[in-house]
């Protein structure tokens, strides 16, 4: 990690061992990806409304080259299962995130495919029209292999789409530019 790792806690108090369990494991994230820019973690009880006792919860933060890795709600009754949790699920979002990063992830080629349709000039941001006449938003992160850069108004692109609504609508992921053509008529 380059920066030091930071520890919040909240309504909790935590003991040295479960900080150095905590220490550990995420200095063993780093096995999935040696250049994490930042690690916070935020250690909190959280009270049960209308049951006695707690939940603990777990928030990871991960700063990375190109992007973050988040995990959040992963309560548990107990502080040390709501950390491995926590730290399993980092693990796997992390060897998730490289893998987009090399473009070691291959779309289905059965994968939804649509039209590049909207790219405001330096926001980061754009839109596509899905062939089913959808129009869904994406962002710089989910476009694959550093691409986003490269994209037109006009692409073919495939994409797959998260489930429920993002704040700008439907949204997709996992862009990438679609073999072939690189460019298609909008239909009008």
């Amino acid at each position: 990690m380059q920066l030091p790792l930071q520890i919040t806690t909240r309504n909790v108090e935590v003991s040295e061992p479960e900080i150095a369990l905590v220490r550990k494991a995420a200095s063993a994230l780093d096995d999935f990806a040696p250049r994490i820019r930042s690690c916070r973690v935020l250690i909190e009880r959280v009270k049960r409304r209308g049951r006695t006792g707690h939940l603990y919860n777990v928030r990871i933060d991960l700063g990375l080259p190109g992007g973050e890795v988040v995990v959040r709600r992963q309560p548990r009754e107990a502080l040390l299962d709501a950390a491995q949790v926590a730290f399993q699920t980092a693990a796997r979002r992390l060897q998730d995130f490289v893998r987009r990063q090399r473009g070691d992830v291959k779309l289905d080629r059965t994968a939804a495919r649509g039209v590049v349709t909207r790219l405001p000039e330096g926001e980061g941001y754009g839109f596509l029209t899905a062939e089913d006449g959808r129009e869904l938003y994406f962002d710089r992160k989910s476009v694959l292999n550093d691409a986003f850069d490269r994209l037109e108004v006009g692409m073919k692109v495939r994409f797959a789409e998260l489930e429920g609504e993002g704040e700008q609508g439907p949204q997709a992921s996992t862009v990438a530019v679609a073999g072939g053509q690189r460019r298609a008529r909008l239909a009008r």
